[in-house]
């Protein structure tokens, strides 16, 4: 199981894939951007245009041992595509990188085992899930930064932030990656995990310290009547994977 197909080579894609080329896997990934595939190249990374919206065959990119589903898209019909093209490839497993937007802010700790809204994205999670043809693990991301992607540049312009009152939900991008590699390392399939850092300060605490302290203004925010929070519980990834996040407070980024 030492050949990885990454599905969307993108801001986690990309520094995962290289990861993975460092622990000794070969790596195939694919972008739909021709541009970017002397990126890939470059790194060493086998590189392929796929865009499952295409409907196209994809069979030497599914020609490996383990899929990583690392893209955006919430096309469901081009996943059932997808799924179709897999069972007759020799990939064992996948892991399918979902969000932790699943859940609705309904004021409380959310675990696997709360209920999710219906959207084309749990759609999905379940064609994934109801297969039989090979194992899948889905791992739910809380908000996504690291690198280039730093929670003091969003809400520019002005804009004001929502939910002061509410709870931070993020993970950053090492966490993701080291996840990665303990859940193909450990061989743990069929599972789904939540991932999100143990700290989870009020939105009014987390921007203000962190725009700040790189020296922009204190952010405004909104004044909102209705009081809407979630706080993502990361329990079960810790225990069953006996996993340590390498950035669990914030408030120290």
């Amino acid at each position: 199981m030492r050949n990885v197909s990454v599905l969307g080579c993108g801001w986690l894609g990309m520094s995962l894939s290289i990861s993975l080329l460092d622990e000794g896997y070969s790596v195939k990934g694919s972008t739909t951007s021709e541009e970017k595939l002397e990126l890939l190249e470059m790194n060493n990374i086998a590189p392929y245009i796929v865009d499952i919206s295409s409907f196209e065959e994809f069979d030497d990119f599914l020609h490996t041992d383990i899929l990583i589903i690392a893209i955006t898209s919430k096309d469901v019909d081009g996943f059932e595509n997808l799924i179709s093209q897999i069972k007759n490839s020799p990939v064992q497993k996948v892991i399918f990188i979902s969000s932790t937007s699943v859940y609705g802010r309904i004021n409380k700790v959310m675990t696997e085992e709360d209920a999710v809204l219906k959207t084309p994205l749990t759609e999905i999670e379940n064609l994934f899930r109801e297969n039989t043809f090979f194992e899948t693990t889905i791992i739910r991301f809380a908000g996504l930064f690291g690198d280039v992607r730093q929670p003091y540049n969003w809400f520019k312009n002005g804009r004001k932030i929502p939910q002061p009152k509410g709870f931070v939900n993020m993970i950053h991008k090492e966490d993701c990656i080291e996840i990665i590699h303990e859940i193909i390392a450990q061989d743990c399939w069929n599972e789904t995990f939540n991932a999100c850092s143990n700290h989870h300060p009020t939105r009014r605490e987390f921007y203000t310290i962190n725009k700040v302290s790189n020296g922009f203004d204190i952010p405004e925010f909104e004044d909102n009547e209705v009081y809407e929070w979630k706080i993502i519980s990361s329990k079960k990834v810790q225990e069953v994977l006996d996993y340590t996040f390498i950035h669990d407070n914030l408030l120290d980024i």
